[in-house]
Protein backbone atom coordinates (compact mmCIF):
# COMPACT_ATOMS: atom_id res chain seq x y z
CA UNK A 1 0.00 0.00 0.00
CA UNK A 2 1.14 3.38 -0.62
CA UNK A 3 2.23 5.35 1.70
CA UNK A 4 1.52 9.41 2.55
CA UNK A 5 4.12 11.68 1.81
CA UNK A 6 3.80 15.13 2.41
CA UNK A 7 5.61 17.87 0.64
CA UNK A 8 6.69 21.26 1.89
CA UNK A 9 6.31 23.57 -0.94
CA UNK A 10 6.88 27.73 -0.72
CA UNK A 11 4.38 29.57 -2.79
CA UNK A 12 4.26 33.66 -2.69
CA UNK A 13 0.64 35.54 -2.37
CA UNK A 14 -0.20 38.22 -4.09
CA UNK A 15 1.83 40.40 -1.15
CA UNK A 16 4.84 38.32 -1.92
CA UNK A 17 4.74 36.98 1.85
CA UNK A 18 6.08 33.08 1.71
CA UNK A 19 3.23 30.79 2.67
CA UNK A 20 3.84 26.95 3.62
CA UNK A 21 1.42 24.23 3.23
CA UNK A 22 1.44 20.38 2.70
CA UNK A 23 0.13 18.71 0.13
CA UNK A 24 -0.93 15.40 1.47
CA UNK A 25 -1.66 13.66 -2.28
CA UNK A 26 -1.33 9.86 -2.17
CA UNK A 27 2.51 8.72 -3.24
CA UNK A 28 2.36 7.72 -7.33
CA UNK A 29 -1.10 8.84 -7.45
CA UNK A 30 -1.85 10.44 -11.29
CA UNK A 31 -4.03 11.85 -12.97
CA UNK A 32 -4.20 9.23 -15.75
CA UNK A 33 -4.70 6.67 -13.60
CA UNK A 34 -8.02 8.50 -12.09
CA UNK A 35 -9.43 8.90 -15.56
CA UNK A 36 -8.39 5.66 -16.80
CA UNK A 37 -10.68 4.43 -14.09
CA UNK A 38 -13.79 6.75 -15.15
CA UNK A 39 -13.29 5.86 -18.39
CA UNK A 40 -14.40 1.87 -17.42
CA UNK A 41 -16.62 2.88 -15.13
CA UNK A 42 -18.13 5.12 -18.01
CA UNK A 43 -18.17 2.68 -20.36
CA UNK A 44 -19.66 -0.04 -17.54
CA UNK A 45 -22.16 2.05 -16.67
CA UNK A 46 -23.14 1.96 -20.46
CA UNK A 47 -23.38 -1.47 -20.56
CA UNK A 48 -24.85 -1.67 -17.43
CA UNK A 49 -27.77 0.38 -18.12
CA UNK A 50 -28.46 -1.18 -21.86
CA UNK A 51 -28.86 -4.68 -19.83
CA UNK A 52 -31.23 -3.36 -17.91
CA UNK A 53 -33.20 -1.68 -20.04
CA UNK A 54 -32.86 -5.19 -21.82
CA UNK A 55 -34.19 -6.89 -18.19
CA UNK A 56 -37.05 -4.25 -18.18
CA UNK A 57 -37.78 -4.48 -21.87
CA UNK A 58 -38.30 -8.18 -21.24
CA UNK A 59 -40.35 -8.60 -17.70
CA UNK A 60 -42.60 -5.82 -18.95
CA UNK A 61 -43.15 -8.29 -22.28
CA UNK A 62 -41.69 -5.53 -24.89
CA UNK A 63 -42.89 -6.13 -28.60
CA UNK A 64 -39.47 -7.35 -30.20
CA UNK A 65 -40.48 -5.78 -33.46
CA UNK A 66 -40.51 -2.23 -32.28
CA UNK A 67 -37.65 -0.28 -32.70
CA UNK A 68 -36.80 0.66 -29.78
CA UNK A 69 -37.01 -2.92 -27.74
CA UNK A 70 -35.34 -4.40 -31.24
CA UNK A 71 -32.22 -2.47 -30.67
CA UNK A 72 -31.60 -3.12 -27.23
CA UNK A 73 -32.37 -6.57 -27.66
CA UNK A 74 -29.87 -6.52 -30.60
CA UNK A 75 -27.22 -4.81 -28.99
CA UNK A 76 -27.19 -6.29 -25.81
CA UNK A 77 -27.60 -9.81 -27.18
CA UNK A 78 -23.74 -10.28 -27.64
CA UNK A 79 -23.42 -9.31 -24.07
CA UNK A 80 -26.00 -11.92 -22.25
CA UNK A 81 -25.31 -14.79 -24.94
CA UNK A 82 -22.13 -16.80 -22.73
CA UNK A 83 -24.66 -16.45 -19.79
CA UNK A 84 -28.03 -17.92 -22.25
CA UNK A 85 -27.07 -21.62 -20.57
CA UNK A 86 -25.67 -21.03 -17.50
CA UNK A 87 -28.68 -22.48 -15.46
CA UNK A 88 -31.36 -24.54 -16.65
CA UNK A 89 -34.41 -22.36 -15.47
CA UNK A 90 -32.84 -19.18 -17.67
CA UNK A 91 -35.79 -17.53 -18.40
CA UNK A 92 -38.99 -17.73 -16.92
CA UNK A 93 -42.51 -16.59 -19.07
CA UNK A 94 -45.71 -14.83 -17.67
CA UNK A 95 -47.54 -14.86 -20.96
CA UNK A 96 -45.87 -12.20 -22.75
CA UNK A 97 -43.38 -11.32 -19.95
CA UNK A 98 -40.39 -13.48 -19.05
CA UNK A 99 -37.83 -13.01 -16.49
CA UNK A 100 -34.34 -13.28 -17.82
CA UNK A 101 -31.83 -14.61 -15.02
CA UNK A 102 -28.92 -14.43 -17.44
CA UNK A 103 -29.13 -10.76 -17.77
CA UNK A 104 -28.90 -10.70 -13.97
CA UNK A 105 -26.37 -12.97 -14.04
CA UNK A 106 -24.51 -10.77 -17.05
CA UNK A 107 -24.91 -7.67 -14.92
CA UNK A 108 -23.57 -8.71 -12.16
CA UNK A 109 -20.04 -10.52 -13.83
CA UNK A 110 -19.76 -7.22 -15.77
CA UNK A 111 -19.68 -4.87 -12.81
CA UNK A 112 -17.60 -7.28 -10.86
CA UNK A 113 -15.10 -6.86 -13.99
CA UNK A 114 -15.49 -2.98 -13.92
CA UNK A 115 -14.76 -3.10 -10.00
CA UNK A 116 -11.53 -4.90 -10.78
CA UNK A 117 -10.41 -2.97 -13.88
CA UNK A 118 -10.90 0.41 -12.02
CA UNK A 119 -8.89 -1.10 -9.10
CA UNK A 120 -6.39 -2.69 -11.12
CA UNK A 121 -5.59 0.67 -13.20
CA UNK A 122 -5.59 2.51 -9.23
CA UNK A 123 -3.64 -0.23 -7.42
CA UNK A 124 -1.03 1.87 -5.97
CA UNK A 125 -3.75 4.66 -5.07
CA UNK A 126 -4.87 5.37 -1.60
CA UNK A 127 -8.06 6.14 -0.99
Amino acid sequence: MAQHIQHVRRVNTVDDRPVEYIDDRPAGATHNQAVAARIVWFIAGILLALLGLRFIFALLGANPSNGIANFIYTTSHPFVAPFFSLFSYNVRTYGVSSFEFYTLVAMLIYALIAWGLARLLTINRTY
